[in-house]
């Protein structure tokens, strides 16, 4: 009897230990966690950036709000990833790994950096990195140790919706300018192989270089080549504008084919000349995601439908998710946790709603983030994403179908 009794007292207090040690690990203490954000504040999509990055500090913002880690305060720090220098970026990444101790970063933005920077600082540190925007399919392969992420779907799918939106547009015969980059060349590789094989000509491919003061060669290259039509597959602040520009001056081409890195109002309100009929494709969709993302958006003062800024928020959100998921902002516990927040099964989880995602993966329960992108991961974490077809028409651009 006495030996029951003990066994009986020795199980709970083994119990109330257990249970109280579970307790303590889910109840960690608040603290300050630095998350980074790095996009090319400055160079050829300095234009699209600032609301890619208000987005995302957004869905910190919210997630701070809604009390994630138990009151932690998340606190975003920027650095600029120039888009186009890698040694630059590598260095403001560097940074934010040593200097600023982030958990975790946003970005970065451009393909050739974003591969600098998982590469170089990301992987070998053991940082999870989102980027919301770099799209080369090159980064599908790359050896991340399941460190690196992507909201945005990759150009070999959207090479081939932009060639399907050409030849639904009765388009059979065009020029390719590309940006010399992993991008530009990225995408033109799978744009052109995907028009070549619905019937299309391509009468020639031209790389051009950003930063440059005139065009004209290039341009008097690509008009000569027999094309009416023009693809520009280069940056909406440098040298894509800068073809657009001086096509438009002496008359070579007056209508151009567009993707993501040339879709932004700058390119609208900076070239001198009428740009309506112009098209092209922008990952994105018009779920209710979507919706509710443009309603926050607004009210916080950022557009809502600009290029980027949903898959900000969604890779800021997953982020946060990741952390909660696990209890802890500990690198490697966030990169652990990213597939199982981002995917079924559990709870849909849309923007606006990081609150009752947060609360439910306290009380032990699954989430599957939507959110504006309609995120689903593939077994190497990237989205396979949907594409807007966009044309230009009374200065702005305007979403003709979602593909």
């Amino acid at each position: 009897m006495k030996k029951s009794i003990f066994t009986v007292l020795l199980g709970a207090s083994l119990i109330a230990l257990i249970s109280g040690c579970s307790q303590q690990k889910e109840e960690v203490a608040a603290s300050d966690i630095n998350v980074g954000i790095i996009l090319g504040f400055t160079g050829p999509i300095e234009s699209l950036t600032p609301t890619m990055a208000s987005s995302a500090e957004m869905a910190f913002k919210e997630a701070t709000d809604a009390g994630v880690l138990n009151g932690s305060t998340l606190n975003p720090v920027r650095a600029d990833s120039t888009c186009i220098d890698a040694a630059a970026a590598t260095s403001a990444a560097e940074r934010l790994v040593t200097a600023d101790n982030v958990a975790a970063i946003m970005g970065a933005d451009c393909s050739g950096v974003t591969t600098a920077i998982a590469n170089n600082v990301a992987v070998p540190n053991g940082v999870t990195i989102i980027s919301p925007s770099a799209t080369s399919p090159a980064l599908t392969t790359i050896e991340d140790k399941g460190f690196f992420f992507r909201t945005a779907p990759s150009d070999a799918r959207q090479g081939q919706v932009l060639a399907q939106v050409v030849m639904d547009r009765g388009i059979k015969k065009l020029a390719v300018t590309y940006t010399n980059n992993d991008y530009g060349k990225g995408l033109s590789d799978s744009f052109v192989g995907a028009f070549k094989s619905m019937g299309g000509e391509v009468t020639i491919e031209v790389p051009h270089e950003d930063g440059k003061a005139d065009y004209s060669a290039e341009v008097s290259t690509l008009s000569a080549s027999g094309a009416e039509e023009l693809a520009v597959l280069g940056y909406v602040d440098q040298g894509g504008k800068g073809i657009i520009q001086n096509s438009l001056d002496t008359g070579a081409f007056s209508r151009f084919i567009l993707a993501d890195g040339m879709i932004g109002q700058s390119l609208i309100d900076n070239v001198d000349g009428d740009l309506t009929g112009t098209f092209g494709t922008l990952p994105g969709n018009e779920s209710d995601g979507a919706a509710m993302f443009i309603k926050m958006a607004s009210a916080n003062g950022i557009p809502g439908d600009g290029p980027f800024e949903q898959e900000s928020y969604d890779a800021a959100a997953l982020i946060v998710l990741a952390m909660q998921a696990g209890g802890s902002a500990d690198r490697a516990t966030i990169a652990k946790n990213v597939m199982g927040v981002a995917n079924a099964p559990g709870t849909e989880i849309l923007p606006g709603e990081l609150a009752k995602a947060i609360n439910l993966l306290k009380d032990g329960k699954e989430v599957n983030y939507q959110g504006a992108t309609n995120v689903e991961f593939s077994d190497v974490g990237e989205a396979s994403g949907s594409y807007k077809e966009l044309e230009i028409g009374s200065g702005k651009f305007n979403t003709i179908r979602v593909r």
